[in-house]
């Protein structure tokens, strides 16, 4: 209020000292005489005034004309006032269209850094939100006093546009469909060549990575192997004993969400978490009992069992965590295989390819190492890779050959990052290992050393 008085003085100070000279110097009995001005500590103005004679007309006269500049002075403040409120509504503006910039430059970094893989459709999405803000230009030219703020906007804009624009030019020369042929090409020809890749040695075991975590600490998750990646369903298996219950997830991110497609109640109670999916089928040791169950999740039945011989079961020739692990099913390039201990071969591990649809044993190779000082197992191109326990230190310590039937101790670490892993298995389409890790559902992957085949090789 302060400030606004001393403004209104120097204004009227100023509507008085523009008057004509003829007008303003007048006599005590013509009128008003200013003699001198001051500014008080306050920041008012003092003025030392001579007041003409007490003459009833020229009195009204001064009266009048001083009403009209006090009036003039008023107008003048109420034209402060309301160019005070479209100022502070053009600062709203300003501030409204600076945080949709910043959203805009952060987007355009984004295509700058990889404009190559933007479709048609993320243009269209930046175009609109530029249409968004192209009519708030005429609204700032109408309001902001400051012109050359809302000139450094237009220019930004109009090169923000045009780098959009060049964007399109380049990008719009692939529609999506040939993209998309593109890449379906390419990834055939990635197929084609890694059917020149032989089965691999196991060299490197790396991650974990964490894709979910549910359950109890013990369990069992899985894709098929045989599956597209198109329909690549996930199953899960919970506790190690006294269930039937297998719950389906149409991919691993509906897994991970939670968003449970179907459940299946089996007609027996598995044993253990060692089981697999193969072919659109489930394999699995019946509770209390060394038979092994082929049931199909299309039809809702079981195709096959078949009693695995000799084979101990009822945590007889578990893994070390024990947990009715006695009998290990699991699929590689090769094909379907059980892991397992019979008296026979002084409790130690037996390696048995089945047939997939009989599951007869075809052959068998038998192990030097005790099934009960096993942490767990995997196959990868016919090879039995063997960890030497299921707790923290972990590492691959054995492995052997059905190919030459020969073996080998190795030392391969792995971070058992949770401490406790109740089920290992190895995915061939995918080149990685699933694992149950303490209630935890994480994968490894896998660096296998290749042999490239050639024409030549037969």
């Amino acid at each position: 209020m302060q400030a606004r008085s001393s403004l209104l003085n120097l204004l009227l100070l100023s509507l008085l000292a523009g008057l004509d000279p003829s007008k303003t110097q007048i006599s005590p009995k013509e009128g008003w005489q200013v003699y001198s001005s001051a500014q008080d500590p306050d920041g008012r103005c003092i003025c030392t005034v001579v007041a003409p004679e007490q003459n009833l007309c020229s009195r009204d006269a001064k009266s009048r004309q001083l009403r009209q500049l006090l009036e003039k002075v008023q107008n003048m403040s109420q034209s402060i006032e309301v160019l005070n409120l479209r100022t502070q509504r053009d600062f709203q503006y300003v501030l409204k269209m600076e945080t949709q910039m910043k959203g805009l430059k952060a987007k355009f970094r984004q295509i700058e850094d990889d404009r190559k893989t933007l479709m048609t459709k993320h243009f269209q999405e930046l175009k609109e939100k530029m249409d968004e803000l192209l009519p708030l230009i005429p609204v700032l030219e109408q309001y902001k006093t400051d012109a050359k703020l809302i000139t450094q906007f237009k220019e930004e804009i109009r090169n923000l546009s045009s780098v959009l624009t060049g964007i399109q030019e380049e990008i719009g020369a692939y529609d999506y469909e040939e993209l998309h042929q593109r890449v379906l090409s390419l990834e055939t020809r990635l197929r084609d060549c890694m059917k020149k890749l032989t089965c691999g040695k196991l060299m490197k075991i790396t991650g974990p990575i964490t894709v979910k975590t549910s359950g109890t600490r013990f369990g069992a998750w899985m894709t098929d192997p045989l599956a597209s990646e198109k329909h690549n369903r996930v199953w899960y298996m919970d506790s190690y004993t006294n269930n039937k219950i297998v719950r389906e997830y149409k991919s691993i991110a509906d897994f991970v969400s939670g968003a449970e497609s179907r459940t299946y109640n089996l007609p027996f109670k598995w044993a253990g978490t060692n089981h697999v999916v193969y072919n659109g089928s489930l394999y699995f040791n019946k509770y209390q009992s060394n038979i092994i169950i082929k049931y199909s999740f299309d039809l809702g039945r079981v195709l096959a069992q078949r009693s695995l011989e000799y084979a101990g079961f009822h945590n007889v020739y578990p893994y070390t965590w024990g947990g009715f692990s006695d009998i290990d099913l699991m699929a590689d390039e090769i094909g379907l295989w059980a892991v397992y201990a019979t008296n026979q071969n002084a409790g130690n591990i037996v390696i048995s390819q089945l047939n997939q649809d009989t599951l007869e044993v075809m052959k068998s190779w038998s192990t030097g190492y005790p099934k009960r000082s096993a942490g767990e197992s995997f196959m990868i191109c016919g090879t039995l890779y063997v960890t030497n326990s299921h707790l923290t230190g972990a590492k691959v310590y054995y492995s052997y050959s059905t190919k030459t039937s020969t073996y080998e101790y190795t030392d391969i670490p792995f971070h058992n990052q949770y401490f406790h892993i109740s089920m290992l298995d190895y995915n061939a389409r995918d080149r990685a290992l699933y694992a149950w890790n303490n209630g935890h559902q994480v994968l490894f992957n896998v660096t296998l050393f290749h042999i490239i085949k050639t024409e030549d090789d037969t």
